[in-house]
């Protein structure tokens, strides 16, 4: 029998093999990095944060925000500012805009009180938009910060009409001179996410460092769930408010003096 003598297509399949065996075991590989040990929401947020990639995010602790109505100036508009510059949003206000947060005026038609207060996602505990999103897009971390992958939302909108605070955007235009951080994208819902890419960092959400910076403190951000943190110690012996607290959300931002 005459030995077989391999063809240059031959040679070609064998490469072909062999480069599709090694891009196999590398995305694989990848896998194991990107699906298993980060969080959902960390990826297209990227990892270069000062959490490392094999520590995901935990259910042990729980972000929220603690907004004390008392303290936020009327016309004062500094979170709203720095939440706009922190993610890369124009600012406009238009029905077509994304307004990830929003100054509203509140009043008691009862007593006539009035109050004026930022309002955002509410990064609900049992979060409607997650539980009719069809493709999975709208989830919430182990963190409790309640996120859109971008490259997953088919632009439904089902999420908008869940959310019982208003608090999401579609994006109608294309984006140019994005974050690197904070990718967006025409088509997809979009909303506050706790500025997740500075909370990674150890850092506060830009809103609340701005309200501190212009001396109001009218919002505190920290874990929930840590007894000794300042919001924890603060919701203890203070009264605080759910907006809409009869959907039984288990929202993780929390009002006084409403």
């Amino acid at each position: 029998m005459i030995p077989h003598e391999k063809s240059p297509a031959d040679n070609s399949m064998d490469t072909l093999t062999t480069d599709t065996a090694t891009r196999r075991d590398f995305l694989k590989a990848g896998a194991v990095v990107t699906g298993a040990t980060l969080a959902p929401g960390v990826l297209f947020y990227g990892v270069a944060h000062s959490r490392p990639a094999d520590a995901p995010a935990s259910a042990a602790v729980r972000w929220g925000m603690l907004i004390d109505t008392q303290k936020c100036g009327d016309g004062c508009k500094s979170c709203v500012t720095a939440c706009n510059e922190e993610n890369g949003l124009s600012g406009k206000t238009g029905p077509q805009d994304s307004q990830w947060i929003r100054k509203v005026d509140i009043r008691n038609l009862q007593t006539g009180a009035h109050h004026e207060l930022p309002m955002l996602c509410q990064h609900c505990e049992k979060p409607p938009c997650v539980d009719v999103c069809p493709t999975g897009a709208s989830m919430k971390r182990a963190d409790g910060i309640v996120l859109v992958d971008r490259h997953i939302c088919i632009g439904c909108r089902y999420c908008m009409m869940a959310c019982p605070y208003k608090a999401r955007s579609l994006v109608h235009e294309p984006l140019t001179e994005q974050k690197p951080d904070v990718p967006r994208g025409m088509g997809c819902v979009e909303a506050c996410t706790f500025c997740v890419q500075r909370v990674d960092r150890d850092e506060s959400p830009a809103c609340v460092e701005a309200c501190a910076k212009d001396g109001h403190n009218a919002m505190l951000f920290g874990n929930l769930n840590d007894a000794d943190a300042p919001i924890a110690k603060a919701l203890k012996s203070m009264a605080s408010t759910e907006v809409r607290a009869d959907l039984n959300l288990n929202t993780g931002v929390r009002y006084q003096g409403i």
